[in-house]
C-alpha cells in the first residue's frame, strides 16, 4: 500500500526547476543584464588600473565574464570598462540604443575571449546574456531623452575631471617602478600630457611607461570621442507648449478650470502636454533628470482624466522616464493612484481664503490690520486691475520691475508659476500694485513699489502666482497688497483666492500644540531647522495671518526608492537647484534700484518668486 503526501504531484517537474528553465521574468531582464554589465565594467577598470589584480584569484573569475578585456591590454580594459558602465545605465533604463550596443558588444566579446583565451565558459555566458536580450527585446523600447548640445560640454568637463582622477591612480599604482620621487604637480602634468598622447615628466623602469602611456591615451581618446558624439548627434528640442496645444488647454480651462486652483499653470510654455483620446482632458509635464514631472490635477473633465493619465504613463514607459506628480489635490491623487497603481504622499496644504468670510476686524487680524494701517498712513496706495486694463507703459514698467526685483539670477517656479506677466492671452489675470510718490525719488520705476500677480481660477477665483517688491519700500508690502486684493475681489467677481502652498503644514501645526509626542516634535524640529534654507515654517506663518482654510496637496510616485530622485527633480524644476552651465558673457543685466533701504525690516518672510518661494524682505 502506497501513500502520497498532499501537494506531491508525481511525474511533474518541481516548480523551482521549471522556473530555472523558463528564465527570469521579462520585466526583470533589463535590471538583471544591466547589473551584470555594470559589474563587468568595474572589473575591467580594476583589471586595467591595478597590475596585481590581473594575477589575483578574483581575476580568474572575471575571465569567464563577458566583456572582460583585461588580458588584452590595460588601455583597452580601462576604456571598455568606462563604456560598459555607461552601457549598463542605459540597459537598466530599457534604452533601445543600449540594447543595440549590447547585441553587438556581447558577440564581439565572446569571439575575443575564444580567440585569445580559448574560454568556452565565457562564450557560453555571453551567449546566455545575448539570448536574454534577443528574447526580451520588447522590454528595451525606451526612446532617447530630450537633449541639447550643452551636454557635450558637460560631458567634456566631467569626463576630463574623471580621467584626471583615474589617471592619477594609474600613475601611482606602480610605486616600485617609478624613477625618482615626482611631486604632485609632476604627476598631474604627466596625466594631462598623457591624455593628449604625449610623454610626461614621470619616468618608469621597464615596460610600465608603455602601459601607463597607453592607458592615459585611451582615457583621453574616450573623452574626445564621447564629446564629439554628443556635439554632433541630432538634437531633440526641449519641451514647448505649441500654440495649438495652448488653445486646446484654454478651452478645457474655460469649461473645467474652476476645479483646480493650479489649472492655469498648465499654460506654462516650457511644458509638454498629452491629451486623452477624447480630447476632453490633458496632463502637462516637464522631463527633469529622467523624471516625467506633472503638476496639479489633470486639466479637463474628470471622467476623461483616466484617458489622459494612461497616455501620460505610456509616454513615460516609452522613454523609460520615472513618472511623478507634484501638488495634486485629494481627488486628483485618488484618480492617479486608482488608475496607475502609484502611491501618494501628502506634501502640505494650500491656503485658500473665501472672500465673503474675510475681514480685518477682530483680535486674530490685529497684527495685519495694524501693519496695513501704518503703511497706508505712510502714503502708500494700491491698485487692483485686470491685466487687460493696464496700458502699454504701465505693463512695461511692471515687467521691468518684476525682473529687477527678482531675488535670484534665474526664474523660479514650475508647479505654481506661470513664468510670464502681461501676455496678450492672459488678459484675465489680475495685477495688484502698490504706489508711493516721494520727492527726489530716483527709482527707475517711478512710484511703483510692489507687485502681485494672480492667475484665473475658473470664473470666480484667482490664484497667487508672484509677489515682488522694491527692497527700499516699507515692510508689509505683501500684506498690504493681499488685503487690497481680497477687499476688491467682489468688484472683480472673485469669491475665492488661493494664496500659497505650505509644505508639511499639518506637521508644523500639530507639533507645536500641547500633547504632541516626541516623534512629532522631532519632525517639527527638523522642519524648523530646514526652514533656514527652504523657509518652510515662515511661509506657513505668513499664510496663517489671513485665516485661510487649508486644502491638502499630494505627491504621486511609483516607488519609495524614487523619492530622492523625484525630490531632486522637483528642486531643479522649481529653480532651487540649477545644473545649467554658467553664462560667462551675459547679454544683459537686471536693473537694480539705486536707492538703499535705511531702516530695519521686521516683515515676515513672504513668497517673492515665480514659484511662490518665500524670501526675506
Amino acid at each position: 500500500m502506497s501513500s502520497r503526501i498532499d501537494g506531491d504531484k508525481s511525474g511533474q517537474v518541481p516548480s523551482t526547476v521549471r522556473r530555472i528553465f523558463r528564465g527570469p521574468r521579462p520585466e526583470s531582464v533589463p535590471g538583471l543584464v544591466g547589473t551584470a554589465v555594470m559589474i563587468v565594467g568595474l572589473l575591467d577598470i580594476a583589471a586595467g588600473v591595478f597590475p596585481r589584480f590581473r594575477h589575483s584569484r578574483i581575476h580568474a573569475v572575471t575571465e569567464v565574464l563577458p566583456g572582460s578585456l583585461g588580458p588584452f591590454a590595460a588601455a583597452l580594459s580601462i576604456s571598455a570598462g568606462v563604456l560598459i558602465l555607461l552601457l549598463a545605465h542605459g540597459l537598466k533604463r530599457r534604452k533601445r540604443r543600449a540594447w543595440r550596443a549590447s547585441v553587438i558588444l556581447l558577440p564581439a566579446g565572446a569571439v575575443a575571449q575564444f580567440a585569445y583565451r580559448h574560454s568556452v565558459i565565457g562564450v557560453v555566458i555571453s551567449a546566455v546574456l545575448l539570448a536574454l536580450l534577443v528574447r526580451h527585446q520588447s522590454e528595451f523600447k525606451a526612446l532617447p531623452d530630450p537633449r541639447s548640445r550643452w551636454k557635450a560640454l558637460a560631458n567634456f568637463v566631467l569626463m576630463s575631471a574623471g580621467s584626471i582622477g583615474l589617471g592619477l591612480v594609474i600613475v601611482n599604482v606602480h610605486p616600485g617602478k617609478v624613477v625618482g620621487r615626482p611631486s604632485l604637480y609632476e604627476q598631474i602634468t604627466h596625466v594631462v600630457y598623457g591624455l593628449f598622447g604625449f610623454e610626461g615628466p614621470v619616468d618608469y623602469a621597464g615596460r610600465v611607461s608603455w602601459t601607463v602611456g597607453y592607458s592615459l591615451g585611451a582615457l583621453g581618446m574616450l573623452t574626445a570621442v564621447t564629446t564629439i558624439y554628443l556635439a554632433f548627434r541630432p538634437e531633440h528640442p526641449a519641451a514647448r507648449l505649441t500654440s495649438a496645444d495652448e488653445e486646446k488647454l484654454r478651452e478645457l480651462l474655460t469649461k473645467h478650470g474652476g476645479r483646480d486652483s493650479l489649472g492655469h499653470f498648465a499654460l506654462r510654455r516650457d511644458k509638454a502636454v498629452v491629451f486623452s483620446p477624447s480630447g476632453k482632458a490633458a496632463v502637462t509635464y516637464r522631463v527633469v533628470s529622467g523624471v516625467m514631472l506633472a503638476s496639479g490635477d489633470p486639466v479637463g473633465d474628470v471622467e476623461a482624466w483616466p484617458g489622459a493619465i494612461e497616455r501620460f504613463m505610456e509616454e513615460a514607459k516609452a522613454h523609460s522616464w520615472t513618472p511623478a506628480v507634484v501638488g495634486c489635490s485629494e481627488t486628483g491623487g485618488e484618480v492617479w493612484t486608482r488608475e496607475t497603481g502609484l502611491d501618494a504622499l501628502e506634501l502640505g496644504d494650500e491656503a485658500i481664503v473665501d472672500v465673503k468670510d474675510f475681514s480685518l476686524s477682530g483680535r486674530p487680524m490685529r497684527n495685519v490690520r495694524q501693519m496695513v494701517k501704518r503703511i497706508e498712513r505712510n502714503g502708500y496706495t494700491t491698485k487692483v486691475r485686470r491685466v487687460s486694463e493696464l496700458n502699454e507703459f504701465e505693463l512695461a514698467q511692471v515687467r521691468k520691475a518684476a525682473e529687477a526685483w527678482r531675488g535670484t539670477d534665474t526664474e523660479r517656479g514650475f508647479s505654481m508659476a506661470l513664468g510670464r506677466v502681461g501676455d496678450p492671452g492672459d488678459g484675465d489675470c489680475i495685477i495688484a500694485t502698490a504706489h508711493r510718490i516721494e520727492e527726489g525719488d530716483t527709482s527707475p520705476f517711478g512710484d511703483l513699489k510692489a507687485i502681485q500677480h494672480f492667475v484665473p481660477w475658473g470664473k470666480d477665483g484667482m490664484s497667487l502666482e508672484m509677489m515682488r517688491r522694491d527692497r527700499a519700500a516699507d515692510p508689509g508690502m505683501n500684506e498690504l497688497l493681499i488685503v487690497a486684493s481680497l477687499q476688491q475681489a467682489p468688484e472683480l467677481n472673485i469669491e475665492k483666492v488661493s494664496l500659497n502652498f505650505a509644505m508639511f503644514r499639518a506637521a508644523l501645526a500639530r507639533g507645536e500644540k500641547i500633547g504632541a509626542g516626541p516623534v512629532l516634535r522631532a519632525w517639527r524640529g527638523l522642519l524648523v531647522f530646514l526652514s533656514r534654507w527652504f523657509q518652510i515654517e515662515s511661509l506657513y506663518k505668513f499664510n496663517e495671518k489671513f485665516r485661510p482654510r487649508w486644502e491638502p496637496r499630494f505627491m504621486v510616485y511609483r516607488h519609495h526608492r524614487d523619492l530622492p530622485r523625484i525630490g531632486f527633480a522637483v528642486m531643479q524644476a522649481e529653480g532651487f537647484v540649477t545644473l545649467a552651465l554658467p553664462r560667462l558673457f551675459a547679454s544683459r543685466r537686471r536693473p537694480k534700484p539705486v536707492r538703499t533701504c535705511t531702516h530695519t525690516v521686521h516683515e515676515a518672510k513672504v513668497p517673492a518668486q515665480q514659484d511662490r518661494e518665500v524670501q526675506a524682505a
